[in-house]
């Protein structure tokens, strides 16, 4: 299993599902979204994994003030998660192809 966990330091589902991988000792690579640049590549495969409706988190106050959220097309949209990546919902936690948003051991424990 190769995990990574795209997160922000303070997000409280993304320490949980740190936690949950450290209890069972599965390796997993943690990605601060402020450091790590996503590629274009990485987000189209989180589009297509997730969607478009779920990968924006439509609830944020910040995040609806911003342009990006009513985007339709991929086109627009990716370049604007690049430059910023706080439009998406968090953690988004990888598994090769397979990835899921927020807190999912019941997902997890099928990865195993």
């Amino acid at each position: 299993m190769n995990i990574q966990i795209y997160c922000g330091k303070k997000n409280f589902d993304a320490q949980k599902a740190e936690r949950y991988f450290k209890e069972r000792r599965i390796p997993f690579q943690a990605l601060d979204l402020k450091k790590h640049k996503l590629g274009e590549r990485e987000i189209r495969m989180m589009l297509s994994a997730i969607g478009m409706e779920k990968l924006i988190d439509r609830e944020d106050k910040k995040v609806k003030e911003h342009p990006a959220c009513y985007y339709d097309r991929e086109e627009l949209l990716i370049p604007a998660i690049q430059e910023n990546p706080w439009l998406l919902k968090l953690p988004i936690v990888r598994n090769g192809n397979r990835m899921t948003i927020g807190y999912q051991p019941d997902v997890w424990d099928q990865w195993e």
